[in-house]
């Protein structure tokens, strides 16, 4: 890999706290210019700014106690940064899950989105309009003719070979035929599947569930963690690819980092 290349990583941490040490050491590793974080699972006073600081790196985030949270670390400081639908102040409990920021001229939608519980539950549907609600975010302040990355953990598989098994599970909140068609109307917005730009037919996941045993070994696993761009950003994209290494460190998330390349010239 190229070190004068973009690169942007998605990575749900399933707690910003206890992983903090491990995405810092891997940013390194990998020369990665931006990491966007999901379910940080820490209030704003609780989070460990000063450390990511520190390290060298800029950051902003949302929280909130035990569950959601999102963050973007990044070795440039982040510009026009925006929190939540940025409509109303009743959807402020939406910040934990939405963020975004320009770095290096880019602008980054970060998502969290629902997961949605059971097809039978109202969190269902507020994942379904959630979906809805942030393609009408995308119509109101991004053209798809100008540069866009919506990244993050979207908690859909959207094709069968992003699921390990989707006969049994084809009605599962993260791959039902509703989750799946929301997800396609914000993708018709103007996005590019970067991953399967590059490797239409690879099978490769990027969440393991802890439950599963030998999950990883086994590859039982989902596609659920994207990063999508607009058709100037997916000219210039280089290579989409997922770390396994990373899911088998000490104490791993369940999920993994994504990373994508760009050339995006002088």
């Amino acid at each position: 890999m190229k070190d004068d290349l973009f690169k942007v990583a998605t990575f749900n941490a399933n707690s910003i706290r206890v992983r903090l040490g491990q995405i810092l050491a891997w940013m390194d590793k990998e020369s990665v210019d931006v990491v966007c974080v999901q379910e940080t699972k820490a209030r704003d006073a609780d989070f460990p700014q000063e450390a990511i600081q520190e390290a060298g790196y800029h950051v902003v985030f949302r929280g909130q106690k035990s569950y959601s949270g999102v963050a973007v670390i990044s070795r440039e400081e982040p510009q026009d940064v925006r929190y939540g639908f940025d409509q109303s102040d009743e959807e402020k409990r939406d910040e934990p899950r939405l963020i975004r920021a320009t770095i290096q001229g880019i602008p980054i939608a970060n998502t969290y989105v629902p997961q949605g519980r059971s097809p039978d539950a109202p969190e269902f549907q507020d994942k379904l309009e959630w979906f809805d609600r942030l393609r009408d975010l995308f119509d109101r302040n991004y053209s798809p003719d100008e540069p866009l990355l919506w990244v993050g953990d979207f908690n859909v598989a959207p094709e069968p070979i992003d699921i390990h098994d989707p006969d049994r599970l084809k009605n599962h909140v993260d791959f039902h035929p509703e989750a799946r068609a929301a997800l396609e109307r914000v993708r018709a917005w103007g996005f590019v599947d970067l991953f399967r730009l590059h490797h239409p037919d690879k099978v490769q996941y990027t969440y393991w569930d802890y439950r599963t045993r030998n999950a990883l070994e086994r590859n039982i696993g989902w596609r659920v963690d994207h990063i999508w761009g607009t058709e100037p950003l997916a000219e210039v994209s280089e290579d989409v690819w997922v770390d396994e290494e990373a899911r088998k460190a000490e104490r791993p998330s369940d999920h993994t980092f994504v990373v994508a390349e760009f050339a995006l010239g002088e």
